[in-house]
């Protein structure tokens, strides 16, 4: 009678375990990542909260604005137009990000790239605006990320929720398959976090520091100050006809075999005509 007692105790404590052990195998199962085609909102109220109430957005939220501007124009003087430049980046807590200074065939000029607090963004357009007659473009844009904001962060929350529940489930396993499984979630879930955190950070840096691109030239006749006088164009035509005349020196300099080749041809021909009149 006691083998028998004993071996329903260990039939009721193997059956016991077991059952545990496949309740913690479906509570795995059954969580799932939130679907990538879900909307914000639901991903994050159904899935991150469902024992508590549903909450609405907020409907007073501030909005998130990326702001650029591009701007080019001509200038009389290249170092008073950039002292004025640096003037507005220091009133307006502006950096500099790229310095650029070039020179083509008509001008010289210079393209500088500039981030400033997006409160300060009309403000700083119209100091580094001061003195120039027109523009050659100006293009000024604004971006309603808002709703793109909203969107990623509430699927972050909602992977946050979720990392939470895997950590919950990882205190509870007791085999180590379990806790293999569970770990692999946890790694693909916060690496899907850090890359909402990332894409947050990235936004949140665009619409708090607009991009103003600047760029100023000056031609170079006007920079030079010399005017050419119709003797000094006859002179460069000349020189540019002997410059031509040494060209075709060179190129049949570089063909003299062809040359003789054809002078003898040329010699033998009038000397047979020669021989026939004869």
């Amino acid at each position: 009678m006691k083998s028998i007692a004993l071996f329903f105790v260990l039939f009721f404590c193997f059956s016991g375990c077991k059952k545990a052990d496949d309740g913690l195998d479906m509570k795995i199962s059954e969580i799932k990542l939130p679907p990538k085609e879900a909307s914000a909102a639901n991903t994050f109220y159904d899935k991150a909260e469902s024992n508590t109430q549903t909450k609405e957005i907020p409907q007073n939220i501030e909005q998130k604005i990326i702001k650029e501007g591009n701007l080019r124009f001509e200038t009389n003087d290249l170092t008073v137009t950039y002292t004025q430049i640096q003037n507005a980046v220091k009133s307006y807590n502006a950096t500099i990000q790229n310095d650029t200074e070039g020179k083509d065939y008509q001008s010289v000029f210079r393209r500088i790239i500039i981030r400033v607090p997006s409160e300060n963004f009309d403000v700083f357009i119209q100091s580094i605006s001061k003195g120039v007659v027109y523009f050659d473009n100006k293009e000024i844009s604004s971006q309603d990320v808002t709703a793109e904001y909203i969107d990623i962060d509430a699927r972050l929350k909602a992977k946050k929720v979720l990392e939470n529940r895997y950590l919950e489930l990882l205190k509870k396993a007791t085999k180590v398959s379990e806790m293999l499984e569970i770990e692999k979630q946890l790694s693909n879930i916060r690496e899907e976090i850090e890359a909402k955190e990332g894409q947050l950070n990235y936004m949140q840096n665009r619409v708090t520091f607009s991009t103003i691109t600047v760029e100023f030239y000056k031609p170079i006749a006007e920079q030079s100050g010399v005017t050419a006088s119709y003797g000094m164009k006859i002179w460069t035509a000349i020189k540019s006809g002997f410059n031509s005349i040494s060209t075709l020196f060179i190129n049949l300099l570089s063909i003299w075999p062809f040359i003789i080749f054809l002078i003898a041809i040329i010699y033998f021909i009038r000397k047979r005509f020669k021989t026939k009149k004869t």
